[in-house]
């Protein structure tokens, strides 16, 4: 009887610890009261035109990414957004975490924080590893790749990659106190109609909306020490009922709530009240459009007074030529350049693009 009795009392030491899930609102909130307010960039070197080309092995330079970042720190910038890719980690996961280190040592010598994404629906869905084509001339973000790609999206025996990516990448650095944040997919529902359309699957949200909630489930796999999030980024989300399938398994999933705005202040100060409601932290992981009316004077002060984190579009124009505007897929900019530049804060020597924007940023960041 005795030994019956121990048994019974060992089994639940035995039994497998139960998944992890949602952080509560408490955690979350508690987490972001030890942030200071967080202020960056999507951040990719001047020198790539992709993740791809930031990331792999031939392509990757340290050097680049360490000046860059120090203008960065100029500005009292302490995070980035970083996108990362599932097909470097094919290739060489060893090599990878590697390069992986040694950004986030480069970053955190900056006193910056990266918050790393790991998938992307937006622009091209036929990503290929090797050497990247050359920018089209006149054309913004001409050579963006997706994570994962249409194929194997489409394929439902790369599922299996995909789970080891995901679980691989968090897990090597769920203890790492240098990354801020795993953005767990970019724009999961943009199906890119206005470059990519007629080249994306038919059935994309669909198949998004089947792997996002198992991309979280994978991510927490890896039992990270940093919240996951993934941003709402299009439509109405005054209410619940108001968002769609996608923007709703992204805020029911995420720890802490992101979104995207590149409007004007009085829209984006509208689309922060949206997700007060949800009671937890708020990240704004794209804005400042310029053309569009989203701009440093008019969303970073609004940002700073609810303590919303800013992270803008774009930091160094190169070749992902994103200072170029979104209508350049129509109307390439080959024979003259933008009245305004879209996105970027500096030039690729480092100089400001508009001095009064960085003094700006200088001013608040203080």
């Amino acid at each position: 009887m005795r030994r019956v009795l121990s048994a019974l009392l060992l089994l639940p030491l035995l039994s497998p610890a139960a998944p992890p899930t949602r952080w509560s609102a408490e955690k979350a909130n508690n987490w972001y009261k030890k942030q200071p307010w967080l202020v960056g960039s999507n951040y990719i070197p001047a020198n790539s035109i992709n993740q791809l080309e930031m990331w792999q092995a031939d392509t990757f330079d340290p050097k680049r990414v360490d000046l860059e970042l120090g203008w960065a720190e100029s500005l009292g910038m302490n995070t980035m957004r970083v996108f990362l890719h599932d097909l470097p980690w094919q290739q060489d996961a060893p090599g990878f975490r590697k390069r992986i280190d040694t950004f986030l040592a480069i970053a955190a010598k900056h006193h910056i924080r990266p918050m790393l994404v790991l998938f992307d629906s937006c622009w091209d869905p036929d990503p290929k590893s090797g050497p990247q084509h050359a920018p089209t001339p006149g054309v913004h973000n001409s050579g963006w790749v997706q994570s994962p790609g249409m194929v194997a999206m489409k394929d439902p025996s790369q599922e299996a990659r995909l789970h080891a990516y995901v679980k691989g990448v968090v897990a090597a650095f769920a203890k790492d106190k240098r990354i801020l944040a795993w953005d767990v997919w970019n724009e999961p529902d943009n199906t890119n109609q206005s470059s990519y359309g007629p080249h994306e699957p038919k059935d994309k949200v669909a198949l998004v909306n089947a792997l996002l909630p198992k991309v979280f489930a994978w991510s927490r796999e890896g039992k990270p020490s940093q919240p996951l999030t993934s941003g709402v980024w299009h439509g109405d989300w005054s209410s619940h009922e108001a968002l769609n399938e996608t923007g709703r398994i992204q805020v029911d999933q995420s720890d802490v709530v992101s979104f995207h705005s590149y409007d004007k202040p009085e829209e984006f100060e509208k689309r922060i009240n949206w997700l007060v409601r949800q009671g937890r932290p708020l990240l704004c992981t794209e804005y400042m459009a310029r053309g569009n009316g989203s701009t440093f004077q008019g969303s970073l002060p609004i940002a700073k007074k609810y303590k919303v984190a800013a992270i803008n579009w774009g930091f160094v124009a190169g070749r992902t030529q994103t200072f170029l505007p979104w209508d350049s897929w129509r109307n390439p900019y080959v024979d003259r350049e933008p009245a305004i530049w879209f996105h970027e804060v500096f030039r690729t020597d480092g100089q400001p693009y508009d001095a009064a924007e960085t003094k700006l940023i200088r001013e608040l960041t203080k």
